[in-house]
């Protein structure tokens, strides 16, 4: 079995491509089950955030599972696999473990060292632990990139100043404006990125928010937090007249906001500009809307654009966060080697257990009790001594080219199954 990662990212492909590959929460448990068809996945997380799309699969072969996987993003993307297939990239074991890592670490987002990818991370995990999923070997990576993200956040400067894509939108959009003191700011969605910009909102200043969705509840509470107004979705066009600013990441798969109804809003304005800011994945607003005087629309590319002003202090820590990364991939590969050899270890010295007291036992019509008792602990003691040295260098070289060798001979000498040991034995 193997550990793979495929996905795409907003660097690798183009992104009204990226739009169609991205995975929303409601449709992330069919694509899991789309996964685990395969003949050839025996794990898979989906990892779908505004930057990547990725699928993590324990996998039996590599070439087969590839085209599966890929298969199983183009149904749910709509697409033929040739659309995308050449911008998808592959890592496997040791290299995917890193990936992860860097991944969970923010050194692969729009804002190096975000703080928001860990708890996505988290949740990508528990819907496939829900989905069930998941088994022992990626919930051993997730776990420990996890744990790794925590501790590089921790134990560098990584994630100084602004290092979530919530806080880099709403920056974006105070340069933009001068200040948020007398502005009407307007929020489509409600959901953890738009609750983000609105805390973000609150923190640089913001005093006039409205916040529209299609839970009215769930809009209610957070302008509650906030201070701010609510707007019912019939009411957009309202309040899109009103605001300053409209800042947009819904988890629609359709536009929310279209060219044409945004032109007539534009005509009730009175010349005034409207800046909109739409960090949503797939895009909330209609690209053309940008061509309408006196709108000015930015999205996902300008506030990587953005936040790249901003790294140069967060790149200086790169060096140390890989070092960390590389350190925890070393941890987590030697424990994921020692896991797997134990097994075969148990099973190794359950066979020959058993083949020691079946010879016993063979003597016990012959012998009395306490000569049998004596002949019981002698071969005991001998088995040990004759089982030591092999399981300790089998354990001592796991994870290496002589351990895999060492294991292979092992298993193919003795005919050993390490899934038929008893649970007690591990």
């Amino acid at each position: 079995m193997s550990v793979v990662v495929i996905g795409v990212n907003q660097r690798s492909v183009p992104l009204g491509t990226f739009e169609q590959l991205t995975i929303a929460s409601s449709e992330v448990q069919k694509v899991l089950d789309d996964l685990l068809s395969s003949p050839d996945v025996s794990e898979a997380v989906v990892l779908s955030t505004c930057n990547r799309t990725e699928v993590y699969a324990n996998v039996e072969r590599f070439h087969p599972a590839f085209g599966d996987i890929r298969d199983a993003l183009a149904r749910h993307g709509g697409l033929e696999p040739n659309d995308f297939s050449e911008h998808l990239y592959a890592h496997h074991d040791e290299d995917a473990a890193r990936h992860l890592f860097g991944v969970t670490c923010g050194l692969d987002s729009a804002v190096l060292g975000e703080t928001e990818i860990l708890g996505q991370v988290r949740r990508a995990y528990d819907d496939a632990a829900e989905a069930d999923t998941v088994g022992v070997t990626l919930t051993d990576l997730f776990t420990a990139s996890c744990t790794t993200g925590r501790k590089v956040r921790a134990n560098t400067g990584i994630a100084r100043n602004i290092t979530s894509v919530s806080r880099a939108a709403v920056a974006m959009a105070t340069e933009r404006l001068g200040t948020l003191d007398g502005r009407t700011i307007g929020v489509l969605g409600a959901g953890e990125m738009s609750e983000r910009m609105t805390v973000a909102l609150r923190d640089g200043g913001a005093r006039d928010v409205v916040i529209a969705n299609r839970t009215a509840e769930r809009a209610a509470e957070l302008a509650d937090r906030v201070g701010g107004r609510v707007a019912s979705l019939d009411e957009l066009p309202t309040m899109l007249e009103q605001v300053d600013v409209l800042l947009t990441s819904t988890g629609a798969n359709d536009l929310m906001v279209g060219a044409g109804a945004l032109a007539e809003v534009m005509a009730h304005r009175s010349q005034r500009p409207l800046l909109i800011v739409d960090i949503a994945v797939p895009r909330d607003v209609d690209p053309d809307a940008a061509d309408i005087d006196g709108v000015t629309l930015l999205d996902m590319e300008d506030l990587t654009a953005f936040a790249e002003v901003g790294r140069n202090e967060r790149r200086a820590e790169i060096a140390a966060v890989r070092q960390l990364i590389d350190e925890e991939v070393s941890r987590f590969k030697a424990a994921s080697a020692h896991r797997l050899v134990e097994p075969l270890v148990a099973s190794f010295r359950q066979e020959m257990e058993q083949m020691r007291v079946a010879e016993v036992e063979r003597l016990g019509a012959q012998l009395d009790d306490d000569t049998l008792a004596q002949v019981d602990a002698a071969t005991r003691r001998v088995l040990n001594k004759l089982l030591h040295r092999p399981t300790t260098e089998l354990k001592d070289a796991a994870g290496t080219i002589r351990g895999e060798r060492l294991a292979s001979s092992l298993s193919e000498l003795f005919d050993l199954d390490s899934s038929e040991v008893a649970p007690d034995e591990y």
